[in-house]
């Protein structure tokens, strides 16, 4: 029972129910920013250097599997050749041949452009962020109060026997 208690009470806690409030939010901030992104900003930027996306931007780098795959080739037929003369087995060498016959898999693309768009998107995520704090702050921002005046010190016994002395040279200069 007491582990139910003290689940209860970290569950209705202020702070988890704000922070759950805060990633609801967040989500949906999260979407209307990448719509800002991709939707208004990307294509005036694509249009500008001649892409409607980064993300479409690739290199494809199959040149390079290709010389892997023929120096792997190279070595295969010469493991098949020997194969041929040292093993009788004729289904690894059978094998082996398939391997070096098989042709060329589809090409591959290195994809920096969506790299380009993941690093736009986060940078402008961060900014409205920000802004966003940065207006919250305004709003919430308390206008401090003004400092009580302080209050004047007591006087001490010499200022006011120095005071009554005043007082008294006062009067009599007025006899």
């Amino acid at each position: 029972m007491g582990f139910l208690k003290e689940f209860k009470a970290f569950a209705v806690k202020g702070n988890v129910m704000d922070m759950a409030v805060g990633v609801i939010i967040g989500g949906a901030f999260g979407k209307i920013v990448s719509s800002l992104v991709n939707d208004i900003l990307m294509p005036p930027i694509g249009a500008l250097i001649g892409n409607v996306n980064f993300s479409d931007l690739k290199l494809d780098i199959s040149k390079v599997r290709e010389v892997v795959s023929t120096a792997t080739n190279a070595v295969t037929e010469t493991v098949v050749s020997t194969a041929d003369a040292v093993v009788p087995d004729t289904n690894v060498v059978e094998a082996a041949k398939e391997v070096v016959a098989a042709p060329v898999a589809e090409p591959i693309y290195w994809c920096y452009g969506a790299f380009i768009q993941q690093c736009i998107d986060f940078t402008i995520l961060a900014l409205c962020v920000f802004l966003m704090v940065k207006l919250m702050n305004r709003l919430t921002k308390k206008e401090e109060p003004k400092p009580a005046p302080a209050p004047e010190p007591v006087p001490t016994k010499e200022e006011l026997l120095l005071a009554e002395i005043r007082d008294i040279l006062r009067e009599n200069n007025k006899k």
